[in-house]
């Protein structure tokens, strides 16, 4: 009985949010083992086939990072072992976007706006679209 009565607590907008976050993670992950795979049919395995491996994810961690407030470079993480949960971290973030449940960067506080939309309380608004290396660059 007490797992009905947290089901029925989990709002309709973090169900499609978990969704997106978990379409988000498939999609990347599963072409990139396919790669992987392709690669060591073809070369055999070793270090090439595990670098293939990660080359799709660095690219939508690098991608996706500054969507969700982390730096591009963070997708290197993936070459050490943690990206995964950077990545598992970014797309739960982008999931939600354009408002953000998570404080913004002190570069970012000039773009966003507190969003005073009952439906989305609690949450910041991007109003500015991105810039490309505003995000990136280090003041």
């Amino acid at each position: 009985m007490p797992t009905e009565g947290a089901a029925a607590r989990v709002s309709p907008d973090r169900r499609f949010r978990m969704i997106r976050t978990v379409a988000l993670l498939v999609g990347v992950v599963v072409p990139s083992l396919i790669l992987r795979d392709l690669i060591e049919a073809r070369f055999g395995s070793g270090p090439l086939a595990d670098l293939s491996a990660v080359a799709l994810p660095m690219a939508a961690t690098a991608w996706l990072a500054p969507y969700a407030s982390y730096r591009r470079r963070d997708a290197l993480l993936w070459l050490v072992g943690p990206g995964p949960y950077f990545f598992a971290v970014i797309a739960w973030r982008v999931a939600l976007a354009p408002y953000r449940d998570w404080s913004p960067r002190p570069e970012e506080r000039a773009r966003m706006r507190w969003s005073h939309d009952p439906e989305h309380a609690g949450t910041w608004y991007l109003t500015e679209p991105e810039s490309g290396t505003r995000h990136t660059a280090s003041r």
